[in-house]
């Protein structure tokens, strides 16, 4: 059995599309189908189906999946333990133009001969990422477990860094004009942040939120993407959302819109970094330290209760 042909299934089937499984491993998107459906030609089923979104795991790729990640896993362990560290760090982020992938790119630009594999999971379960984490499919992941004791005892969580929330709005809103806010005065004004997924680590931050300040936090909606967001916060004159000041957002000129700091207290959101306790991959060390270096928060400011401990605090 090709083991390649193993790793394009067991990508696409994580993210959802050919196009993305290809672009992550460095070949075509016809070279990932060709694989996969001589894969399915040796096992002699069919292993996904195609929708309008992409690709879907049909009952036999369900059932094949788990051993699909073993095998894969077996192959990197196996390659690893005559190379120690030779395959690239990989690190799972929540999206390319969030936080984490803005800091992990400025850290490979100081050090652009680390091998960094940046990937995303695209999945709102933290046990999902855990899994993944114990199989060995990724090295780290920019996730919360808010209840450490559901954590398994082979991974640990360390604090990487804390980024400020902004206001984003439109040039109609009445806070539009203002150079700094305080969480007082976002009170009453609707705040817009479509696509909460109950029970992820963002929901729990934005209940707290909202209960903390008293701020009107609508998770109304499907989300149907950054761009269908800016273009309604472009055209509307009451409605707001929350972006992380790392957080890279691209809209027209003519939007207009404007990022407006939230001060005492500024809105902490803090970042964890989920990895191995015993063994992580060797080039983890050296991004880790990097968060140290990070311009540290304006005081003061406010955590969540689950926020896990800066360094120098807790001793990582």
């Amino acid at each position: 059995m090709d083991t390649e042909a193993v790793r394009s299934f067991v990508r696409a089937a994580e993210l959802g599309q050919l196009q993305h499984a290809a672009n992550e491993l460095g070949v075509t998107q016809q070279a990932v189908s060709k694989r996969i459906a001589t894969l399915e030609r040796e096992l002699e089923v069919r292993l996904f189906t195609r929708t309008a979104r992409g690709v879907e795991l049909t009952l036999d790729g369900q059932a094949f999946l788990p051993h699909a990640r073993s095998i894969v896993t077996g192959v990197d362990r196996a390659v690893t333990a005559i190379r120690p560290g030779s395959r690239a760090l990989r690190i799972d982020v929540l999206g390319l133009r969030s936080a984490q992938a803005v800091v992990l790119h400025e850290y490979w630009r100081s050090h652009p001969e680390t091998e960094l594999d940046v990937v995303t999971l695209k999945v709102n379960d933290p046990r999902v990422v855990v899994a993944a984490l114990e199989a060995g499919d990724i090295d780290a992941s920019f996730r919360t477990v808010t209840d450490p004791a559901a954590l398994p005892r082979d991974l640990r969580m360390i604090h990487a860094f804390d980024f400020p929330l902004e206001l984003l709005v439109g040039p109609r809103h009445p806070l539009a004009s203002a150079r700094t806010l305080t969480p007082p005065q976002l009170r009453r004004h609707r705040i817009w942040v479509p696509g909460i997924a109950p029970r992820s680590e963002w929901g729990e931050f934005y209940d707290q939120l909202a209960t903390e300040f008293d701020l009107r936090i609508d998770a109304a909606g499907p989300h149907f993407g950054d761009e269908v967001l800016l273009d309604t916060l472009a055209d509307s004159a009451d409605v707001a959302t929350l972006v992380g000041a790392r957080d890279r957002y691209i809209w027209p000129t003519n939007h207009d819109l404007r990022r407006i700091p939230i001060v005492n207290p500024t809105l902490a959101y803090p970042l964890s970094l989920i990895l191995p306790r015993t063994n992580p991959h060797p080039g983890l060390r050296a991004i880790i330290n990097h968060f140290a270096s990070l311009t540290p928060l304006a005081e003061p400011s406010w955590r969540p209760s689950w926020a896990t401990t800066p360094p120098g605090v807790d001793g990582d």
